[in-house]
């Protein structure tokens, strides 16, 4: 038997517009629902990060958040964890981390209900490195999901690695990456997807886990969750119905199950340090010591700036945390703290990397975030309680910061290409 064991993961910034999120919701969200409406016996887990959650209820789409609840509610998709507004988490400090896996629960057990109970975890991007395992394992969850490319040796069939965590060990699931990327550039169909699942264990037991981002199907590839998606749970249907075929004295069949029933089907495997990547990472990146290519990559001059700006906000907010103890510092400080999480979302150095990714308007969106931290951060400082000399050291880290600032503009507004 193959055990097939599909994540999907729903994700937009909290910089979108209206209309890409409409447009996307038309053509992927609500035409996937159906699709797993339609097929009550496809089991899957289901990434929606808390930010997506409040747009599309923010924007008048509530309906699909209604529709990944009822599927919850039925038992036919597992939720799994995150971070609210998408960061990658290897790049943040551990404060933040945990702040925003807490966030990222409080904000979908409100909208999905009884249908929250997130056994395992996607970091965002599956930016992993072992730093982040503490957050997770603090949160409660059993597992994780990690690309291939992460797995230090072989690649596990019949076993589920684990990890250390926290003082305990925490499953590691990895993503078939040949597979999932293979579906999500329609290098595949249906059919020959279902029989290499059918051979993948040769007569053994074995599972397979693909996971990519929902607007694979409708927004990208248009058509492809009536294509692929429901044509593989249809094939599946009928590949359980049909005669097994023999091969090793055990029969050979394709069975979807959820993540969180592999570490029960699977005995224990070894435990494994997971190597530093993500999902976007090649085994060359990691030779190369870049583990997060597309985010912070070295010799990326952008990146660096960048992160560097992140780095002012982050000691402006903690020394205006020191100081500001009342009113009108206080007011000063929330909007900062406020404004902290969505400014660290992933996409504004995802368009920075060059990867081929480059989008002038959607890094600055990001940065003018970043920039509303740095404002409000230095406001509270300098009317808090803070002595001069405190007050002089953050206007100097503010006056670095500026300069940050002029580099990432001028590298944005000089650029020569498109």
């Amino acid at each position: 038997m193959t055990y097939w064991a599909q994540l999907l993961h729903f994700y937009q910034p909290p910089t979108q517009t209206h209309e890409v999120l409409r447009r996307v919701a038309d053509e992927s969200y609500r035409p996937l629902l159906a699709v797993l409406k339609e097929h009550p016996g496809a089991k899957l887990a289901i990434n929606i990060n808390g930010v997506l959650t409040e747009l599309l209820l923010e924007h008048g789409m509530g309906d699909i958040v209604a529709g990944l609840r009822e599927l919850g509610e039925r038992g036919q998709v597992e939720f799994v964890g995150s971070g609210k507004y998408h960061p990658i988490l290897p790049l943040i400090p551990q404060g933040e981390r945990v702040r925003s896996i807490a966030e990222n629960a409080r904000t979908n057990r409100r909208a999905l209900g009884d249908g929250w109970k997130p056994r395992g975890f996607f970091p965002p991007e599956m930016c992993y490195s072992s730093d982040i395992m503490l957050a997770i394992a603090a949160a409660g969850h059993d597992w994780v999901i990690l690309s291939g490319v992460a797995s230090p040796g072989e690649w596990p069939l019949n076993v589920v690695c684990r990890a250390p965590a926290n003082g305990r060990t925490m499953h590691v699931l990895f993503r078939d990456d040949v597979r999932s990327n293979r579906i999500s550039f329609r290098e595949t169909d249906a059919v020959r997807f279902i029989d290499e699942l059918a051979r993948s264990g040769a007569g053994e037991d074995s599972y397979i886990v693909t996971a990519m981002d929902a607007e694979t199907y409708g927004h990208h590839i248009r058509g492809w969750e009536r294509e692929f998606l429901a044509a593989a749970y249809e094939g599946i249907a009928a590949h359980q119905k049909a005669p097994a075929t023999v091969e090793r004295g055990r029969t050979t069949r394709v069975a979807m199950v959820m993540p969180s029933e592999l570490p029960s089907l699977f005995p224990d495997g070894p435990v494994i340090e997971p190597l530093a990547s993500s999902w976007s990472t090649t085994r060359d990146d990691i030779a190369a010591r870049n583990p997060y290519p597309l985010w912070h990559s070295p010799g990326n001059h952008l990146h660096d700036r960048q992160w560097e700006y992140v780095g002012h906000c982050l000691e402006l907010l903690a020394i205006a945390r020191r100081y500001s103890e009342h009113d009108p510092a206080q007011k000063y400080l929330s909007i900062a703290e406020n404004r902290l999480q969505p400014a660290l979302h992933s996409c504004q150095f995802w368009w920075a990397s060059r990867r081929p990714m480059w989008d002038v308007t959607m890094v600055h969106r990001g940065f003018l975030l970043l920039n509303e931290v740095a404002l409000n951060a230095m406001k509270a400082v300098a009317l808090g309680t803070a002595s001069e000399r405190v007050k002089r050291e953050a206007t100097w880290r503010m006056a670095a910061a500026n300069e940050a600032r002029w580099q990432i503009e001028r590298e944005l507004f000089m650029d020569g290409t498109a």
